[in-house]
């Protein structure tokens, strides 16, 4: 199914001779499979972070699946993490056969409950898997402490976070592995699919590589641990590698897209984004709310504003993942806020008067509930 992707022409066309010159080179190079762009890129995404590796693979699902894999993670191993998050996460962890524990959300910042972790650990769990969710980071230092005690990993789920800091520490940088994903539509985001997994540790980085390239190792043909066809495409991770010199100043623009909308509604009843306690937020989604959410969006729609909602169906509420047993209520503040959440555009290439447009058909719909 094709995806709309939000902003991609007002970028493509400012950054489009960049873009056709990064195609060109890995065409002119002839090295199209895990080559000099993609070892490049894994070695300027690693050092970004603050980290020892980085191994590049063909899109975020499968970064959590290698990650929790290098980590360790088998069938009938439990994996606590959140069910306000998109279903990617949990299926990585249900498509190696590892069991979805899911804790609450809290009500301002929709991020990981860290409170409800200990009591969700059983003798089944084997990793903590924090969502840094919609652009800011989960309260880290309490779950790394909670890891520590129980001798668990903590792989950091960062597909919406590209440069977004906890206390001065950027996200992918506080646990011992971290997946992200290079969706186009993502602060980092690429010209098609892409993911990688970011770590310190030399024994995961081996894992990762090992399992990115079907299980082989030092020889080509010999499979040591049955693993996938999960590489970054050459061309993919060149665009990215032009891409990363530019992450901060999309992010720059994106907090002042940000600081617009929350100015533009500080008067209204919307409620807009919290900012959690030592979090500088990145804004990969805007995400607002309002007890009427649906009469808003459809009240917009004839304007042509189509707002998205992320997300409207907590994934332990959804027919495939009845298995696990969960039922409505188990998760009350993430079930109340799929209700009332959703996002106003927001991406590095908004123009100021596209926004301020957006603010206007926003202000007077609010004016008439």
């Amino acid at each position: 199914m094709a995806q709309y992707v939000w902003g991609y022409l007002p970028e493509y066309e400012k950054e489009r001779d960049d873009i056709l010159d990064a195609v060109d080179t890995v065409f002119r190079s002839g090295k199209l499979v895990l080559g000099p762009s993609v070892k490049a890129f894994e070695e300027e995404f690693a050092a970004y972070h603050g980290v020892e590796h980085c191994v590049g693979v063909d899109n975020g699902t499968n970064a959590i699946v290698l990650g929790l894999r290098a980590l360790g993670v088998e069938a009938g191993d439990e994996v606590i993490t959140v069910s306000n998050t998109a279903a990617p996460t949990v299926l990585a962890i249900d498509q190696i056969g590892a069991v979805p524990v899911f804790v609450d959300v809290h009500p301002g910042t929709y991020l990981m409950n860290v409170e409800q972790v200990e009591a969700a650990i059983t003798e089944r769990t084997r990793c903590l898997l924090p969502v840094h969710l919609y652009g800011q980071c989960v309260d880290m230092a309490p779950l790394e402490a909670i890891a520590a005690k129980h001798g668990l990993p903590i792989l950091e789920d960062c597909a919406q976070a590209h440069g977004a800091r906890h206390h001065g520490k950027i996200a992918g940088s506080m646990g011992q592995a971290a997946a992200f994903s290079f969706y186009p539509t993502k602060v980092l985001g690429a010209y098609g699919d892409g993911g990688a997994t970011i770590t310190s540790d030399a024994e995961t980085e081996a894992n990762l590589r090992r399992l990115r390239y079907y299980g082989m190792e030092k020889v080509y043909y010999v499979v040591s641990t049955p693993g996938y066809n999960s590489r970054l495409d050459e061309v993919q991770a060149e665009i990215l590698r032009r891409k990363l010199t530019r992450l901060d100043d999309y992010i720059a623009r994106r907090r002042l897209i940000a600081e617009r909308y929350a100015e533009a509604f500080a008067g209204t009843d919307l409620v807009t984004p919290a900012l959690a306690p030592g979090n500088d937020h990145v804004y990969y989604v805007y995400v607002a709310r309002h007890p009427l959410r649906d009469k808003i969006i459809e009240r917009l729609k004839p304007e042509g504003i189509e707002l998205n909602i992320s997300y409207p169906w907590p994934v332990h509420t959804q027919s495939g993942f009845a298995k696990l047993g969960y039922r409505e209520g188990a998760l009350p503040e993430t079930e109340a806020a799929a209700h009332e959440i959703f996002s106003l555009p927001m991406y590095a290439s908004l123009s100021d008067v596209d926004q301020e447009r957006v603010v206007e058909k926003v202000q007077a719909v609010l004016a008439k509930l």
